[in-house]
């Protein structure tokens, strides 16, 4: 763990100062001026919390701007910690979607607070904000994901990761699946599949078991909200991803594959299983169909998992 956080540290502060040197170069090539939005956002949320930032005019300012710089540097580290105590856990990318999913993880921390606080309205942006916006964060994403590699080369602590077998594509396709007729099994298999007998591992099993069991008993009510809704599409995805990856940490295999078979596994059980369940519900009853459904997507991921 310790290993991994320094490593995670030192990597998101390379890409950190690659993201700033991106920035100002592309302020030096166009004369743009500088964003205002990091430090509006440091503002809004500390007046949320009803704190002041001391001072007035020019003093102020200066004060909202070293906030808003300070606080993307912590969330450029913070980043690069994540990356890599994900890859410690088993995630790996290729040398493509890896530091395109690093880049667009830097994004969302820095835009999502901002658009929430009411900052910024991420629809009107035109194409070349999001040029501006992109650009820096991606060549942030493919700086820290090689520094993350190339010490972890150099430090020999993580093996290089194989090419996923077809096994392990079927498999992340069948997990998907039943993901997506049950939201939770994506997450029952995570925790299954981690290894360890430790007492956080233990935990998280009977926590996705009960997880589990609770959807399977809420399933069954009449008044149950659609899987196709937003409510349940996002955490079928969701599950279905960290599944995946699960089961290709399981492998140490590059995870893209994996988890593409995964998401697509995730729409045909969430539009599949809702078509087949309102179906074999008008013959056998609402309640009786969930039965059947819950066999096969138990069965899906006893598939998924096996060793």
């Amino acid at each position: 763990m310790a290993g991994s956080v320094r490593r995670g540290l030192i990597a998101g502060a390379v890409g950190t100062t690659v993201l700033n040197a991106v920035t100002y170069l592309d302020m030096a090539v166009r004369g743009r001026p500088s964003s205002e939005m990091p430090a509006r956002t440091v503002t809004t949320g500390l007046d949320l919390l009803d704190v002041d930032v001391p001072g007035h005019g020019a003093e102020r300012q200066s004060r909202e701007t070293g906030f808003g710089a300070l606080a993307g540097i912590t969330a450029g580290i913070g980043v690069g910690v994540a990356s890599s105590l994900a890859r410690a856990a088993g995630l790996r990318l290729s040398p493509v979607l890896g530091p395109a999913l690093t880049g667009a993880a830097a994004i969302a921390v820095a835009d999502l607070p901002a658009a929430a606080l009411g900052v910024t309205d991420l629809t009107e942006w035109s194409a070349e904000d999001w040029a501006a916006d992109a650009v820096p964060h991606l060549a942030y994403g493919l700086a820290t994901h090689q520094t993350l590699r190339a010490m972890e080369r150099r430090d020999a602590t993580v093996a290089a990761p194989s090419r996923p077998s077809a096994g392990l594509v079927l498999r992340s396709f069948a997990l998907g699946a039943a993901t997506g007729c049950r939201s939770t099994l994506g997450l029952v298999a995570a925790a299954f599949t981690g290894g360890g007998d430790g007492g956080a591992s233990k935990a998280a099993r009977g926590a996705s078991l009960l997880a589990m069991a609770s959807e399977l008993a809420a399933d069954k009510h009449p008044e149950i909200p659609s899987r196709l809704g937003a409510a349940g599409v996002v955490p079928r995805f969701t599950s279905g991803t960290i599944g995946s990856i699960a089961l290709a940490g399981q492998q140490n295999a590059v995870a893209d594959l994996p988890v593409l078979a995964g998401l697509a596994g995730v729409a045909l059980g969430t539009v599949g299983g809702a078509a087949l369940r309102e179906a074999a519900a008008a013959r056998i009853g609402g309640w009786q169909a969930g039965l059947v459904e819950d066999a096969v997507a138990l069965g899906l991921t006893r598939l998924a998992v096996r060793s």
